[in-house]
């Protein structure tokens, strides 16, 4: 059996969800190419001033800034970013977008925008988890993306975001306990 090494795997650098404005709604990096959150907002800030004249609402669009490739596509006032490496393959990083901003849609019951996304702002993190583990691509079918984070939210009888504080460190020590079992 080959060698497996990370460097044979396609990467993911970040994953953006961005409102219409430029702001943070969910953002999840893996490399250390910005090392600093003033790094990271000054990218995120040029991202979206790039892509902003463009009409990404029907197909993904690309480009390249600063050597990276960034796959986007504005889903009402959302702006769902993928960005990369320059040596990667541009349909791998496409179809991790179109995977996260479809499975995005099913969680939200098709009501993809920045108020629906806030309040569920634990799925879309869960979501983001499920397709992208430390920069290595998982998952891209959002139906089965969609399907493991409900099922995560559903494990616990009450959501994330009604939780009590007591409640949400005893789900956090349960699931810590049973990832230390696997």
């Amino acid at each position: 059996m080959g060698e497996f090494s990370k460097a044979s795997c396609p990467s993911v650098k970040n994953i953006l969800l961005l409102d219409s404005e430029g702001k943070r709604v969910a953002v999840k990096y893996f490399s250390d190419d910005w090392p600093s959150n003033a790094s990271r907002l000054t990218f995120e800030k040029s991202v979206f001033t790039k892509t902003l004249k463009t009409n990404a609402r029907s197909e993904a669009e690309i480009t390249l800034l600063d050597g990276y490739i960034i796959v986007y596509k504005f889903v009402h006032d959302l702006h769902f970013f993928v960005t990369a490496g320059d040596d990667e393959n541009e349909l791998i990083i496409s179809n991790v977008l179109q995977g996260f901003a479809d499975s995005v849609g099913l969680l939200l019951r098709g009501d993809v925008e920045k108020r629906t996304a806030l309040e569920n702002l634990d799925l879309i993190l869960l979501c983001i988890d499920e397709i992208i583990d430390g920069g290595i691509i998982l998952e891209t079918d959002a139906n089965t993306i969609a399907g493991k984070v409900a099922t995560n939210a559903a494990d616990g009888s009450v959501p994330f975001s009604e939780q009590t504080i007591s409640q949400a460190l005893a789900t956090a020590r349960e699931h810590f306990a049973r990832s230390l079992l696997k």
